[in-house]
């Protein structure tokens, strides 16, 4: 199969080669495309591919965009930071999703049911474009976002508004960092339970213990082997690290 990437992080397009030809040799890939404009640029001169890697947000507009001017019929699989509950009600068959960073199993699971429907030759189905719907008006995808938490302490519950949550932070016990300073124990099991019903454009899953929201950065340097150290603002004393692996998605999200 040939196929295209849409990315514009160099170094997760280039990840995104080195996993595609480890799990799935009999894919060629024929193009990185960094941009939607070079994505236009593709598709007027080339046939399309068999198969499509797109990110979703690019430096200059959304992915969704191409739909608009090409009629594409091939399989599509996001690539794509948005939280797996909004994407999971708009999964359809031949069309798949990857959460960044890409896994490697899940890279080939994604590969695996693409080449399964065409060896089938499955249609891909018209909700596509009930996806692209849905990501191009954010008020769908805001009014589905978590609006508070009830907290349960002294033998009281406190409704916390989560736009007043600056850190969700894992540790022996979970806890609610507010911005003004407050500590507050919060029970649940995962942090991927929470980073399911907040809104991506606000919070950002750091690393297996925090998830920070984006008013709450003072400043970011860098911190060894390309891993980057948050600052939080004051009052609150934390210091967040920031992946090597995510921080190409830290910066595009911070960069908006």
């Amino acid at each position: 199969m040939n196929a295209v990437i849409v990315e514009d992080e160099s170094l997760i397009a280039e990840e995104m080669q080195s996993n595609i030809a480890s799990v799935a040799a009999d894919v060629q890939v024929l193009d990185v495309l960094p941009s939607l404009k070079a994505a236009r640029k593709w598709f007027m001169n080339n046939a399309e591919p068999d198969l499509l890697f797109m990110d979703i947000r690019l430096s200059d507009g959304l992915s969704f965009e191409l739909f608009d001017q090409f009629t594409l019929q091939c399989p599509v699989i996001f690539c794509t930071a948005y939280e797996e509950y909004a994407i999971r009600a708009f999964k359809v068959n031949g069309v798949d999703y990857l959460l960044k960073p890409v896994q490697e199993d899940d890279l080939k699971k994604a590969i695996d049911k693409v080449r399964s429907m065409k060896e089938s030759r499955s249609f891909i189905p018209g909700d596509l474009q009930q996806l692209v719907q849905y990501f191009s008006n954010p008020a769908l995808a805001k009014a589905q976002y978590k609006e508070r938490f009830i907290i349960s302490s002294n033998n009281k519950w406190t409704p916390v508004e989560t736009k007043d949550i600056a850190v969700f932070f894992k540790d022996n016990l979970n806890y609610v960092y507010t911005f003004n300073g407050d500590k507050l124990i919060y029970d649940f099991s995962a942090l991927e339970e929470i980073e399911e019903v907040l809104d991506p454009n606000l919070f950002f899953r750091a690393n297996r213990q925090a998830i920070i929201n984006i008013n709450s950065v003072h400043s970011v340097k860098p911190h060894g082997n390309q891993k980057l150290m948050v600052q939080l603002k004051q009052p609150l004393k934390l210091e967040v690290d920031i992946s090597r692996e995510k921080a190409p998605l830290f910066k595009k999200w911070m960069d908006r």
